[in-house]
């Protein structure tokens, strides 16, 4: 048998050879197709999963109404959501968009959302994650983005730019393949180089650092993962009301 197979090889004329490289070229680019990171929106309408995604729900994190729906409401002691999915895995470039409402007596430092990677050898988590924090100051809250690959980092935090708490915003980080800027609403909060590689798979927390510290207090309505860099015109909106007497 093997011996037939080498030579039929010997003898392939240059259809064949036309055939075999089409055929070659075909399960790479399927390959590439299938690894390629594609667009998830998390909307945050029940506990028990997220965008299809199992939860693991530490706490008491309650299912709220508000004015735009279903949304996930954090106590800031001791409720998070992790999922077993990082929705950036293999991005080089992305934007990542999230609306919440961050409520008033909460910690001076809060980590709301948490993308990371781990090893896939050792299912460890590695130094490369994205985050989005906020940080209390006067009473009100600004804007904290980090994001991580290898020796290269970058932290976005204006305290300048301030905003009142117990409203809904959308925040977004924009990574265009050598700047990140983050946003408040459509406003620039800050900018600066970046050479941050594609991560490799990992988890999410929502509420909470991943290592369980410096919880959210707030809500969490939907999130928005894009694998590449949006426009401001392009960026999420906050959707229809759907009546003047729902609560918060």
């Amino acid at each position: 048998m093997r011996g037939g197979i080498v030579n039929w090889i010997c003898h392939v004329g240059p259809r064949e050879v036309g055939l075999l490289a089409s055929l070659a070229l075909s399960l790479t680019t399927g390959l590439a197709a299938a690894q390629a990171p594609q667009e998830q929106v998390w909307r945050f309408d029940q506990l028990d999963t997220i965008d299809g995604h199992p939860t693991h729900v530490l706490g008491h994190p309650q299912l709220i109404e508000t004015p735009y729906g279903k949304a996930v409401q954090f106590n800031g002691v001791d409720d998070g959501l992790f999922v077993d999915n990082h929705p950036l895995a293999g991005a080089s470039a992305y934007t990542w968009e999230v609306i919440f409402r961050p409520d008033a007596d909460g910690a001076e430092a809060q980590r709301f959302f948490h993308l990371q990677e781990q090893d896939p050898a050792s299912g460890k988590d590695t130094n490369n994650r994205m985050l989005f924090e906020i940080r209390i100051v006067d009473g009100q809250w600004c804007l904290d983005s980090f994001a991580s690959s290898a020796e290269s980092n970058r932290t976005l935090l204006n305290c300048k730019l301030l905003h009142p708490l117990g409203k809904w915003y959308r925040v977004t980080a924009v990574y265009d393949g050598k700047t990140l800027r983050n946003y408040v609403d459509d406003e620039v909060q800050g900018e600066g180089p970046l050479d941050l590689k594609p991560q490799m798979p990992g988890h999410s927390s929502i509420g909470v650092r991943i290592n369980k510290v410096y919880w959210f207090k707030g809500a969490i309505l939907m999130a928005r993962m894009t694998p590449r860099a949006l426009q401001p015109d392009e960026f999420l909106k906050l959707p229809p009301k759907l009546n003047a007497q729902s609560s918060k």
